[in-house]
């Protein structure tokens, strides 16, 4: 006992770094789908795909026709996706952390069928799946 009050703050830090570390793990994460449910996403049609990363990033490579909207403009552009309600709309960035705000912002703006695909393009081409430049 006089172990834990010699070293209270010491044991509050390491507290409170543990649930620093567990906090992005609880935190709600919008709907997911693998490269491998995105290609069969992609296969059955009546899809958008959107590249969210910067414009610099999409040019370097990027999922055959994504339509690229920057996620710092995401909010001021998700409007261009209105015809695209009834689809399934796909979000892609780099490793998949970007994803779940911009599905979010589509689940809050009435897109039902808003996902992101997990791992981002880095999975996607990990899978060895196709891009373009």
């Amino acid at each position: 006992m006089k172990f834990i009050l010699d070293n209270l703050l010491l044991i509050g830090i390491a507290v409170m770094s543990g649930g620093a570390l567990l906090l992005p793990a609880l935190m709600p994460r919008g709907k997911r789908a693998s490269a491998t449910e995105v290609v069969q996403i992609i296969n059955r049609g009546k899809h958008v795909l959107v590249d969210i990363r910067t414009p610099e990033e999409f040019a370097a490579g990027h999922l055959r026709d994504a339509k690229n909207i920057p996620l710092t403009d995401f909010d001021k552009r998700i409007g261009e996706l209105d015809k695209s309600k009834s689809k399934s709309i796909v979000v892609v960035c780099q490793s998949g952390a970007r994803a779940d705000k911009a599905v979010r912002l589509l689940q809050a703006a009435g897109f039902e069928d808003a996902l992101a695909l997990d791992g981002g393009l880095a999975a996607w081409q990990a899978a060895s799946l196709p891009t373009v430049k």
